[in-house]
C-alpha cells in the first residue's frame, strides 16, 4: 500500500492527460507519442534533478538570501514610510508571548514595488534579456517549439502575467491560434517576477529557507507541463512542432526604457499598480467568501457542521489532489486550497496554506500542494490576459477571448502535474 501511496501520482498524471485530451479541439491532431514522452520525461527530469540532487537544491536555496536581502531593503523603505506598520520598532510594549503586528499591506506587500523597479532595472541592463533568451533557447532546443514561444516561456520566469506579453509584442497577429494558446497557458502555469517574491516571503514559515527554491522549481516543471497541455487541447497540426514563428532582433523591442532612471521609475509605477491590485483584489476576495460563507450558513448543517466554500471545495477537489499523491487523510484540506487558487486567487490559497495549524499537511503533502497551486490560473487572470493581449493586438481580442476559459483549465492542469511530479520524487510521509 505503501508502494502505490508513492507512485499514484502516475495514475494522477495519466487522468489529467485524458482530461486534456478530451477536450481537445482535434484528437486527432494531437502531438506524437515520441513528443509526449520526451515532454514528460523532461518534467520527470527537472523535478528529480531540482529536487533530489544536493547542488542543485543548494543553488536553489541560494535565492532564498537574494529574497531576504531584498526583504530587508524593503523594510528600510516601507518602515521609514509607515513607522512601526511597516516594520519599525513598535513604540508599546507587546504582550508577553505575542510577535510584533505583522501588517501584510505596509510589511510584505511593498515587496511587488521594489522587486518591479529591481526586474525593469535588469531588464534595462540587458541582464534579463540574456536570461529569456538563454531559457528560450533552451525550450526550442529540448521540446521543438517555436522561437516566439519559447521566448514567452522564458519571459514568463521573470516578467508578470501584463509584462510578459510586451516581449513578444510584435509578434502576436503573426504567431498561429495553436502558438496563441500555448503563449496563454505558459502564463497561467507559471508564477513569476515580484509575486514569485511575494509569495515566498509568506510562505517561508512553512516552508523555510526553501521557499524561494521550490517556487522557482515549480515554475521550471510547469514549463514543459504547460506545454504538452496546451499542444493536446489547441494541437498545432503537426508531430508536436507545427507551424513556427521565429523571432527577429530587428524587430522593436516592446518592453524598453530610456535610461536606468526610467526604468526604475517605471517598474516603480508599474509595481505600485501591482500593489494596489492585490490589496483590492485580496480584500474583494476575502468579502466574497465571507458572503458565501453567510449564505451557505442559511442551508441545514452537514454533519454537524455549517456549509463553508472551504468544505465544498474540499469535497470536490479531494479526489483530484488525492491522485496527485496527497493522502486521503489530508485530501479535504489539500482540496480546498486547490479550488480557492482555481476559483478565487493563488496569493490567498498560500496565506490560507500559511496559515494552516501544524500536522494538517504532511511534509511530501505540503510539497505536492504548494506546487500544485503554483500558477496564475485563476478567474481573475483570464481577464487580464485577454484585456492585455487584446490591447496589444485588438484582431487577436475575441480569439484570446475564446482561449481564455481554455488556457484557465490548462493552467491548473499543468500545476497539477508538477505538483504529481514532486510527489513521485519526493519520499517519505
Amino acid at each position: 500500500m505503501e508502494l502505490f501511496d508513492q507512485f499514484r501520482g502516475i495514475i494522477g498524471i495519466a487522468v489529467l492527460l485524458m482530461i486534456a485530451w478530451a477536450m481537445s479541439e482535434d484528437r486527432g491532431g494531437r502531438p506524437g507519442a515520441r513528443w509526449i514522452l520526451g515532454a514528460l520525461a523532461m518534467q520527470g527530469l527537472l523535478a528529480l534533478l531540482i529536487v533530489r540532487v544536493p547542488f542543485i537544491w543548494d543553488a536553489m536555496k541560494a535565492a532564498n538570501d537574494g529574497v531576504r536581502a531584498i526583504e530587508q531593503a524593503t523594510l528600510a523603505g516601507s518602515s521609514y514610510m509607515f513607522g512601526y506598520l511597516g516594520g519599525a520598532p513598535v513604540p508599546f510594549e507587546v504582550a508577553e508571548g505575542a510577535d510584533p503586528p505583522l501588517i501584510i499591506a505596509f510589511q510584505i506587500l511593498p515587496l511587488v514595488i521594489v522587486f518591479s523597479a529591481l526586474a525593469a532595472l535588469l531588464w534595462h541592463w540587458g541582464i534579463l534579456r540574456m536570461a529569456v533568451r538563454g531559457l528560450s533557447f533552451v525550450l526550442q532546443r529540448t521540446l521543438g517549439v517555436s522561437g516566439v514561444v519559447g521566448l514567452s516561456g522564458g519571459a514568463n520566469l521573470f516578467l508578470g502575467v501584463v509584462e510578459s506579453p510586451l516581449v513578444v509584442r510584435a509578434y502576436f497577429a503573426k504567431m498561429s491560434r495553436a502558438e496563441l494558446f500555448q503563449v496563454m497557458t505558459l502564463t497561467m502555469a507559471s508564477i513569476s517576477g515580484a509575486v514569485l517574491v511575494l509569495y515566498a516571503s509568506t510562505l517561508q514559515g512553512v516552508l523555510g529557507e526553501g521557499a524561494t527554491g521550490h517556487l522557482i522549481s515549480a515554475s521550471l516543471v510547469s514549463l514543459p507541463a504547460a506545454l504538452l497541455i496546451a499542444k493536446l487541447m489547441v494541437p498545432d497540426h503537426g508531430s508536436g512542432e507545427g507551424a513556427k514563428t521565429a523571432i527577429s532582433d530587428d524587430d522593436e523591442p516592446s518592453l524598453a526604457f530610456a535610461s536606468s532612471i526610467d526604468a526604475i521609475v517605471k517598474g516603480t509605477m508599474d509595481g505600485m499598480q501591482l500593489f494596489l491590485s492585490v490589496i483590492a483584489i485580496i480584500i474583494v476576495v476575502f468579502a466574497l467568501v465571507a458572503l458565501g460563507d453567510q449564505i451557505l450558513g442559511l442551508f441545514p448543517e452537514v454533519w454537524g457542521e455549517p456549509l463553508t466554500l472551504k468544505r465544498i471545495f474540499g469535497w470536490i477537489f479531494a479526489p483530484f489532489m488525492w491522485l496527485l499523491g496527497v493522502p486521503w487523510a489530508e485530501a479535504q484540506t489539500a482540496g480546498s486550497l486547490m479550488g480557492t487558487k482555481a476559483i478565487l486567487n493563488e496569493y490567498v490559497a498560500f496565506l490560507e496554506l500559511s496559515a494552516l495549524p501544524d500536522g494538517s499537511l504532511s511534509p511530501r503533502g505540503l510539497l505536492i500542494v504548494t506546487y500544485a497551486l503554483c500558477g496564475f490560473a485563476n478567474l481573475a487572470s483570464i481577464g487580464l490576459l485577454v484585456s492585455t493581449i487584446g490591447t496589444l493586438c485588438p484582431e487577436r481580442r475575441a480569439e484570446a477571448a475564446g482561449l481564455g476559459i481554455k488556457s484557465w483549465i490548462a493552467g491548473n492542469i499543468a500545476t497539477a502535474m508538477t505538483g504529481a511530479w514532486i510527489g513521485l520524487v519526493t519520499f517519505g510521509g
